[in-house]
Parts: C-alpha cells; sequence; structure tokens
C-alpha cells in the first residue's frame, strides 16, 4: 500500500455537482420563495381577519343593544399572532433563499436548511388552532 492509495492524506475534491449550472434549480428556488411569500402574506392577512372578527361582533352587538356575554379579546391576540407569523414566514423564507442564492453562484451544492420552515408552521398552525378550539368550545 503506497501513500497515494491512503485516504488520509487525500484531499477531498472541490464540490462539482452535475445541476450546478443548471438555470432549472435557481428557478425551482425562485419558485419555491414565491410560495412562501405567498403563505406569509396569506397568514397575514388571515391573522387581520381574525383580529378584526371580535371588533365585528362589539359592532354586532352594540346595533342589536344587545349586552355581549364576554369581551372577545381572543381573536385580537390570536390573529396579531398569525399576522407575525406570516412576518416571520417572509423573514425565513427570504434568508434562506438568499443563503441558497448565494451558495448556488459559487456552485456549491445546495444543502437543505437545518430548520424545516414546512414544518416550524405547520406545528404553530396547529398550536393555534387547537387553542382556538378550546377556547371556542369553552366561551360558547
Amino acid at each position: 500500500m503506497n501513500a497515494d492509495d491512503d485516504a488520509s492524506t487525500k484531499r477531498p475534491a472541490p464540490p462539482n455537482p452535475k445541476n450546478a449550472g443548471d438555470p432549472g434549480l435557481y428557478f425551482a428556488a425562485e419558485r419555491t420563495h414565491l410560495a412562501w411569500i405567498r403563505t406569509g402574506l396569506a397568514l397575514m392577512g388571515f391573522g387581520f381577519v381574525v383580529a378584526r372578527f371580535g371588533l365585528y361582533l362589539r359592532e354586532l352587538a352594540a346595533v342589536q343593544h344587545a349586552v355581549p356575554s364576554h369581551q372577545p379579546r381572543a381573536s385580537l391576540w390570536v390573529g396579531t399572532a398569525l399576522v407575525l407569523l406570516g412576518v416571520a414566514v417572509n423573514i425565513i423564507a427570504s434568508v434562506t433563499h438568499a443563503r441558497f442564492v448565494r451558495r448556488f453562484a459559487r456552485g456549491e451544492i445546495p444543502t437543505p436548511p437545518r430548520f424545516s420552515l414546512a414544518i416550524g408552521v405547520s406545528i404553530t398552525l396547529a398550536v393555534i388552532g387547537t387553542a382556538m378550539t378550546v377556547y371556542l368550545l369553552l366561551v360558547h
């Protein structure tokens, strides 16, 4: 066995993926980024609607000269949380996309991020949905 066969003395080859110059990979990343932007905007819009729903209920009670059975403050907090989640989704998606574009431009192999934005958003929405379900069941 000579020294050339010893793996510890060989230098690693620079990354040279087959599709490093493929513009389709870049355009796929662009489409993914745009999809995350739409998701963030949808979360912000839905959050605004939820936050204003409590105001709508108060106005409806005032028009009917009824005393509301409770103050619907949860809609403000949940709506604000959804708006902030939408903002966070857009920021994280943009940072992730910028990192991908830099790596792609250097010809590096694109690696998935350590944090899955999809899983994070899914879990957060599941927690918010569960909390709203419990709230709706308890408030009547």
